[in-house]
């Protein structure tokens, strides 16, 4: 699909601008470097979490550049292509997502800051004194890091694609794929240089074009095509058709019977596996006091109308008969080559495009953070200097990013969505750990690790037994499965949750009659609820170089 494109629709106006926009963004991520310019950037808490300083404004665009990426807008708008109503489900998540997050993540803050802890798992390890369940949560969240990393460069790969960059099929691997080797390398540059910094002076450009192109694209494309009642219509006309692979239609504009429970479990599931992915805690507690991420439960439901607009795209695109060639990723990119000049095709491609470094910069540093802090200066070097932790953790975002790229550039992309798939199984199985510990230490830590085990094994196995639609005995080919007892088909993430959690319900009581030894708690119950300005905070604050992150050592 992407060589026909590339050969038969170059598009060098929408180039040219795409060009313009991600060097611009470019020389913004290596200035940002100096913006907040801290007396000492080689330490984790500034290179990886900005200094701990960011307000409501800045974290509203740091926040809704990290959880909104390019993906996001290519994804969802390209499900509800593919199967109309159930693709919807991303807009009551990221609804029911912030009064969860309003109630746990002020208490997170806080007792990372009086202990001056950068990941979950040094959380974990804090809290329940287990550091082979920290390792488990580490690894957990690298795993589903990196093939998250890999889908923002797909979704840049896919705009270059219709742009036709790259050229036909007789092009050399190596012209090929230069565009995005050129993006991945600036990317790993300007990162390794500013760290969050970078990503979160970014995020404005990022944004504003998000929300012009979309406000844009709502009013005008509609017009274009006769109006809403057109658009729904047409929809609706195109989903009902049968496909060809099951024998069914495609999908609907209003949810069928069996559809339910899907939505239902996929809408809760994904909410609660949001915001204990790494990249997410790690804007979070770049934050300079809990308020801010109170403040921001309240202001960030307005990316939720902004998603709920974009997936609408998917829609006009049925309206507008775009041909995909069966890749659905394509249906907005099309949309646009199709119905707008060439110079608001790359202005719109080159906020898809920044909106992929974004949140891409922030995972790597998240995952490079997780290795630091929960690896190597756990089990390889516990007396590592800040600076040496923070060495480790440029070259680790290194790392981690090269690994996405060989994800993109060596694996079939379906890999890659397959794997991302499977990480929303795998962090959600670190919720427990997380969460619960923010609230109760009842539950016993290596009852903890075993139910996060089960459920890692069951999710993983579940979903390899799943077929693609009408491909019988193919694997990893959705993420609903029956559930067992209920014979209803569910989100197989949330089913493994349940069983994660009842294991380790069940195990928690046997292992205490047994005896079995507990890990230390350090925290105390006052530090849940720390503010800024709170002398034990700004205690630990102002002796960060030599304070934070070792009470467990």
């Amino acid at each position: 699909m992407s060589s026909t494109l590339a050969t038969e629709h170059f598009n060098g106006v929408a180039l040219a601008v795409f060009t313009v926009l991600f060097l611009l963004v470019a020389v913004m991520g290596f200035l940002a470097a100096r913006w907040r310019r801290p007396a000492n950037l080689q330490h984790l808490h500034e290179w990886g979490l900005g200094g701990r300083s960011f307000g409501t404004f800045v974290a509203w665009f740091l926040l809704g550049g990290d959880l909104f990426t390019a993906y996001t807008f290519i994804a969802v708008p390209g499900l509800v292509f593919g199967v109309g109503a159930l693709g919807f489900f991303a807009v009551p998540y990221t609804i029911m997502v912030w009064p969860v997050i309003f109630l746990f993540l002020p208490r997170l803050w806080s007792v990372s800051h009086r202990h001056g802890y950068v990941t979950t798992a040094d959380f974990v390890r804090g809290r329940h004194g287990s550091r082979a369940l920290s390792l488990a949560v580490a690894i957990t969240g690298i795993l589903a890091t990196m093939p998250y990393i890999a889908l923002q460069l797909v979704g840049i790969q896919v705009c270059l694609d219709v742009m036709g960059v790259g050229g036909g099929p007789e092009t050399s691997w190596i012209v090929r794929e230069m565009p995005l080797l050129v993006a991945f390398a600036v990317l790993a540059a300007y990162t390794y240089s500013s760290g969050l910094r970078a990503p979160a002076l970014i995020a404005f450009v990022k944004d504003t074009l998000i929300y012009l192109v979309i406000a844009v694209s709502i009013v005008y494309l509609p017009a274009k095509l006769g109006g809403w009642e057109n658009i729904f219509s047409a929809a609706g006309t195109s989903l009902a058709k049968t496909n060809p692979n099951t024998g069914k239609p495609f999908g609907g504009l209003i949810l069928s019977q069996k559809q339910l429970w899907p939505y239902a479990t996929l809408g809760f599931g994904s909410a609660l596996a949001l915001f204990v992915y790494p990249h997410a805690i790690t804007a979070v507690l770049s934050t300079k006091n809990r308020n801010v991420i109170r403040r921001n439960t309240i202001l960030l439901p307005l990316y939720t109308i902004l998603l709920g607009l974009i997936a609408l795209l998917g829609l006009m695109a049925l309206a507008a008969g775009v041909k995909t060639g069966g890749n659905n990723s394509l249906s907005v990119p099309l949309l646009f080559q199709q119905f707008f000049p060439n110079w608001f095709v790359g202005l719109a491609f080159g906020a898809i495009g920044i909106g992929a470094l974004v949140p891409a910069a922030i995972m790597s540093i998240a995952a490079a953070n997780l290795f630091t802090r929960n690896i190597y200066r756990e089990f390889i070097s516990p007396n590592a200097t800040p600076a040496a932790e923070t060495q480790v953790s440029k070259l680790g975002s290194l790392l981690v990013k090269f690994g996405a790229l060989v994800f993109v550039l060596v694996l079939d992309k379906s890999f890659a969505i397959q794997f991302q798939l499977l990480g929303g199984i795998w962090i959600l199985q670190t919720f427990p750990a997380l969460v619960f510990g923010l609230y109760t230490r009842w539950f016993h830590g290596r009852a903890l690790l075993v139910g996060w085990l089960v459920g890692m094994v069951y999710g993983t196995t579940t979903s390899y037994f799943v077929p693609a639609p009408g491909k019988p005995g193919t694997h990893f080919g959705g993420q609903v499965a029956e559930i067992p007892l209920l014979g209803e088909l569910g989100y197989i993430a949330l089913t493994a949750f349940a069983v994660n959690v009842l294991v380790t319900v069940v195990l928690t009581p046997i292992f205490r009659a047994l005896k079995v030894p507990e890990g230390r708690d350090e925290t105390a119950a006052d530090d849940y609820e720390a503010a800024a300005g709170d002398p034990g905070v700004a205690q630990e604050l102002g002796e960060l170089p030599s304070a934070v992150g070792t009470a467990h050592h």
